[in-house]
């Protein structure tokens, strides 16, 4: 497994939906591990319906892998690292 901040931030995070801030904004976070723990994943709606963020991250390929769904890793890690869980 990795150590990276992402990663330690994910694991963090709690099953389930949740709500969150990220950027002054709300959302419905809900995040899932899957497959002995070889999945997480990630999908974050803001509550104006104006924007996503949605990902999975494989932490035993290749030292831990992020597939993002139609938007940049940037913008996930981003997301992961600075939100704040209600």
């Amino acid at each position: 497994m990795n150590e990276t901040e992402f990663y330690t931030k994910l694991l963090t995070l709690p099953e389930g939906a949740n709500d969150v801030i990220y950027l002054g904004n709300r959302y419905i976070l809900r995040k899932e591990t899957l497959l002995g723990e070889k999945l997480l994943k990630v999908y974050a709606e803001r509550l104006d319906q104006r924007d996503v963020v949605s990902g999975n991250y494989y932490p035993t390929i290749k030292g831990g892998m992020l597939k993002p769904c139609e938007m940049s890793d940037k913008k996930v890690i981003d997301f992961v690292l600075n939100l704040t869980v209600l």
